[in-house]
């Protein structure tokens, strides 16, 4: 909305201006010519040669009419294009600004949770001092991990993707997944969900950051913990397909419908079934940003009902 009036206002400052410099142009060509025009010489070659001027005259103003009753068609609609190619900067850092402020109001709410969790719990009563140390470790272990996010999401916010891959480093996903699944399945056990890891036994090597894959990868194993029934498994697996590292993250859960599939990688958007899960909406949509900064893909199959896989695929790298 703040773009569409500042592109409408952009659009009626330029045709206003540009029609104002042709009808200043116009007025002074027509001026210029009827005004050096020798009417004098004219005269003295009789009445034939000022009619002949005088039509002249109306024709040079029908034609400067006409071109300036087709400058009102053109003009408007090339000052609107002036206008989107004006904002289009603009547009993009707000656009990356905004993305940075989603992304960091999803993504803060577990370690903070965790450092207001720990801090409670450490005031609730009198503790020891190893107590209070673990307390302080856990916290501090969380605010890290805020710095490191921050960090991340200010690199995809404010960075490009050629500067950006300059930044990546060679990952082996084999050394990546573990700890991923690890801490999945911690969360799968409070909710009685079971967790498998299958990887493959050679490595599997792919360049990017080591911290956004993690976030992206966790937030499907997340939303796939979330969408489970008590009782079901989550599987993540890696392999190679040809030139590609693949990873898939398969539930047993409630599943989605065509509908709610095409809206699934949409910023806020959330299924009918999910309003009472926690969340904002915004997970796969980071994710499916963060592929894109690695030159990767995200799809997501599922029926409702049985489940959902979603396969994340990156260009494997030798160096």
């Amino acid at each position: 909305m703040i773009f569409r009036r500042a592109t409408i206002r952009l659009t009626v400052a330029y045709t206003v201006i540009q029609l104002a410099i042709f009808a200043i142009f116009a007025i002074g060509v027509y001026t210029f010519v009827t005004g050096t025009f020798d009417f004098d010489a004219a005269e003295s070659d009789g009445e034939g040669a000022v009619n002949a001027a005088e039509q002249g005259f109306a024709l040079l103003r029908t034609v400067l009419i006409i071109f300036y009753a087709c400058l009102l068609i053109v003009i408007p609609l090339s000052s609107w294009l002036m206008a989107r190619s004006a904002l289009k900067p603009i547009r993009a850092s707000f656009e990356r600004q905004q993305q940075f402020v989603d992304g960091a109001s999803h993504e803060m709410r577990t370690p903070l949770s965790i450092i207001q969790g720990e801090l409670e719990l450490a005031l609730t009563r009198s503790r020891t001092p190893a107590e209070y140390q673990a307390a302080i470790t856990v916290a501090l272990a969380a605010t890290d991990g805020i710095i490191r996010l921050t960090d991340d999401l200010l690199k995809l916010s404010r960075t490009s993707k050629e500067e950006l891959s300059d930044s990546f480093t060679l990952i082996d996903l084999n050394q990546l997944l573990p700890d991923l699944a690890d801490a999945a399945a911690a969360a799968g056990r409070r909710a009685d969900i079971h967790v498998a890891l299958h990887t493959v036994a050679e490595p599997l090597r792919v360049r990017g950051s080591a911290e956004l894959l993690s976030r992206a990868i966790g937030n499907v194993l997340d939303n796939a913990l979330k969408f489970s029934r008590p009782g079901g498994t989550v599987a993540l697996s890696a392999s190679t397909e040809g030139s590609a590292a693949v990873i898939r993250v398969m539930d047993d859960g409630v599943g989605m419908t065509p509908a709610e599939l095409a809206h699934a990688f949409d910023r806020f958007w959330r299924a009918e079934t999910s309003r009472t899960t926690p969340g904002h909406g915004l997970g796969l949509a980071l994710t499916r940003q963060i592929m894109h900064a690695h030159d990767g893909t995200i799809t997501l199959a599922s029926q409702p009902g049985q489940g959902s896989t979603i396969t994340l695929r990156l260009p494997t790298a030798t160096r």
